[in-house]
């Protein structure tokens, strides 16, 4: 057989194979269009007669190990917990509740649900998320007021804050609830029954570091001062600090004005005290940039302008705790602080 002939079988036997496969491809593309549309119309009807499907928990998989996800959510944290506390971490008392009414619903009179819930851990961990957290804000921000400490305290201890936090290290198909997907508040609980149960695990410094890593960070890339407006007055707060470090009243002068009279209208004022430029602000009148001239002044009094230092999330808890006035306990064994 000629080689010429060798290579003309070879490019019509490529050939067909390359118009069957695409006949193939183009049967399937006939029939799986309008399948997928039937699907689709049939769904979107049940779901206009029945309401949006249900979500399923993982729990109800044939394949789910309770026990074995949460001794691996344990070991995906890189901590040491005690297994029965870390179980009952994931206890909210809604679970015992509905198992106790199942057992009522089949005849049974005194139903015994061998379990613990989570209330107890949970109020150990607020009150390390309370000590340590009031405590992180008051060492990195040495020169913001008290009620600025507060504000920012408030918003990393809020609901939404700590039910993003437990929801994103894992806790969605581990909590034991009565309702799923879990409520907001019972994220909230295991969160803080997670950090008490830490601490009765592994210590104080343990459970520190937890809330260290895992709370403190929710500032990261956050302008602290939209949480604190300054008090009611912005400008008194001002002319007292003034007068305690003795610069005399502050006074705004109008540095700049462009477009007066337009709606691109700009103003910029600033601060000054003792010759002294305190801040400045701009705004589309003078009234509105005098307004913002006084927060840029406060904002650098408090060392929270927009070049402040970052953070530091790596503090060590020792140093948290000797602010607390009290050691770091390293024994699981201790109840009170």
């Amino acid at each position: 057989m000629s080689l010429l002939r060798i290579s003309s079988r070879v490019i019509f036997s490529s050939n067909a194979t390359a118009l069957l496969f695409n006949q193939q491809k183009a049967a399937i593309h006939r029939f799986v269009r309008p399948t997928l549309f039937e699907i689709r119309a049939r769904k979107k009807k049940l779901e206009e007669l029945n309401g949006p499907p249900k979500p399923v928990p993982r729990s109800e998989f044939l394949e789910w190990n309770h026990d074995a996800e949460i001794y691996a959510f344990g070991k995906r944290l890189k901590e040491d917990f005690n297994f029965q506390l870390l179980q009952q971490a994931f206890i909210d008392r809604s679970y015992i509740v509905q198992e106790e009414m199942k057992q009522r619903s089949v005849g049974v009179e005194n139903p015994l649900v061998n379990m613990s819930d989570n209330a107890t851990l949970a109020k150990k961990g607020e009150e390390l998320i309370t000590e340590f957290v009031i405590s992180f804000l008051n060492l990195s921000l040495p020169k913001f007021p008290r009620e600025g400490v507060k504000a920012i305290y408030r918003h990393l201890v809020s609901d939404e804050v700590l039910a993003k936090v437990s929801e994103s290290i894992g806790t969605k198909e581990l909590i034991l609830s009565s309702d799923y997907p879990p409520r907001s508040d019972v994220y909230v609980n295991t969160l803080k029954a997670i950090i008490g149960a830490l601490f009765e695990s592994s210590g104080e410094a343990k459970a520190y570091e937890f809330i260290r890593d895992f709370i403190c960070t929710q500032l990261s890339q956050v302008d602290i001062n939209e949480f604190w407006n300054y008090g009611e007055n912005p400008k008194e707060l001002l002319e007292e600090i003034c007068k305690d470090k003795k610069l005399g009243e502050p006074e705004p002068r109008l540095i700049g004005q462009m477009g007066k009279n337009t709606l691109l209208a700009v103003s910029h004022v600033g601060i000054y005290a003792n010759k002294k430029m305190l801040g400045s602000g701009f705004g589309e009148d003078i009234q509105t940039a005098t307004e913002e001239a006084i927060k840029d002044s406060l904002r650098n009094f408090f060392k929270t302008n927009c070049n402040m230092k970052p953070f530091d999330f790596r503090m060590p808890v020792e140093k948290v705790a000797n602010s607390l006035n009290k050691p770091v306990i390293a024994a699981a064994s201790v109840d009170n602080i």
